[in-house]
């Protein structure tokens, strides 16, 4: 993940930032840093806007970038919350001091526990599951089982999976440890690479166009991504998707790796009553029910409806790891990587 902040022109985009960021006296306003693609978010904070009158200004970036930022900017930063799509970039963020505690009967309501920080600095908003995906003429599902069978032999030169620098791969390997210790999750890792059909290369939706053209057999991405070319309705992506099936691994264990995106509110601001608003419109029914229709993902609260493509997928069992444990492992996780030289 790069570090730079993908602000096009740069100088614009923050000029017309902090303008909107000093809104007359009379008008209300939200400022957000968000990691996320602007489409995947936006239309939730025009609702918001809509429904209760408070303007949200939103800047979009590298996770990495933003974080950087918001550490220099300090007390002077104008946002107000920092929205971003990993929980190992959520716990970064707290580690750097950069959240306060939320006191929120409703989230604490609605958002499981695991899915959320245990001192509320930070709370889970969409789920995403991390399975893995196979070629329906290649691989008996019968072949499959754990993360940790991935490791055999028999997946040699079968295996496709972006860079160890990918932040979704370092949050199933920081699960891994916590599940199974160091010394087995680097053997595994060690077995893993073994089974590389490929150095990789490019990101999930590549690892599962990668399978469809035969390059390899199974891949490991994250859901979102898959419902995401089937929504699409591109021919491209459908010729891939059609070819593939999902296979829910741990199921009889601890379950298929989940992630979450994620929102905090930052320790500078004074303006935590609006923000706090926003946040909890962020984990309301309805705006859960649009991330499964509009993003694919898997809403945090169970009351929430989900897509038809969701539902297609059928139910499965689902890692109950706090999410704050993929923070806490990730530099573990990072040094493993690169010992068992997953580049």
């Amino acid at each position: 993940m790069k570090s730079i902040v993908k602000l096009i022109p740069v100088a614009a985009a923050m000029a017309a930032f902090l303008s909107a960021c000093s809104p007359s006296p009379s008008q209300e306003a939200v400022n957000i840093y968000s990691s996320r693609n602007e489409a995947l978010v936006k239309p939730l904070l025009d609702e918001f806007t809509a429904e209760t009158g408070i303007q949200v200004n939103l800047l979009t970036g590298s996770g990495d970038g933003l974080l950087t930022r918001l550490q220099n900017e300090g007390e002077n930063s104008p946002a107000d919350l920092f929205l971003t799509v990993d929980a190992g970039a959520l716990h970064r963020a707290k580690s750097a001091n950069l959240f306060q505690s939320v006191n929120s009967t409703t989230l604490a309501n609605v958002i499981p526990a695991h899915l959320r920080d245990s001192d509320n600095e930070w709370f889970g908003l969409s789920m995403r599951a991390r399975p893995i995906f196979y070629a329906k003429d290649r691989v008996d599902p019968a072949e499959l089982g754990s993360y940790l069978d991935l490791a055999d032999a028999k997946w040699r030169g079968r295996i496709c999976v972006r860079s160890s620098d990918n932040i979704y791969n370092q949050s199933l390997v920081a699960a891994m440890i916590d599940h199974f210790g160091e010394e087995q999750t680097e053997a595994w890792a060690r077995g893993l690479v073994a089974n590389f059909a490929r150095d990789p290369v490019g990101g999930d939706r590549d690892q599962l166009h990668a399978v469809a053209s035969g390059q390899c057999d199974v891949a490991i991405a994250n859901t979102y991504y898959f419902g995401g070319m089937i929504a699409s309705g591109d021919a491209a992506n459908l010729q891939t998707t059609d070819q593939l099936e999902i296979f829910w691994p741990s199921q009889d264990a601890e379950g298929v790796h989940v992630n979450v995106s994620g929102i905090g509110l930052l320790r500078h601001t004074e303006n935590t009553e609006n923000a706090i608003k926003l946040i909890e419109f962020l984990a309301s029914e309805s705006s859960q029910a649009w991330y499964a229709e509009a993003n694919q993902e898997y809403p945090v609260r169970q009351d929430a409806a989900l897509s038809d493509i969701l539902q297609g997928w059928g139910d499965f069992k689902a890692d109950q790891i706090p999410m704050s444990r993929l923070g806490e492992n990730n530099a573990a996780a990072v040094r493993l990587m690169n010992r068992a030289g997953w580049r």
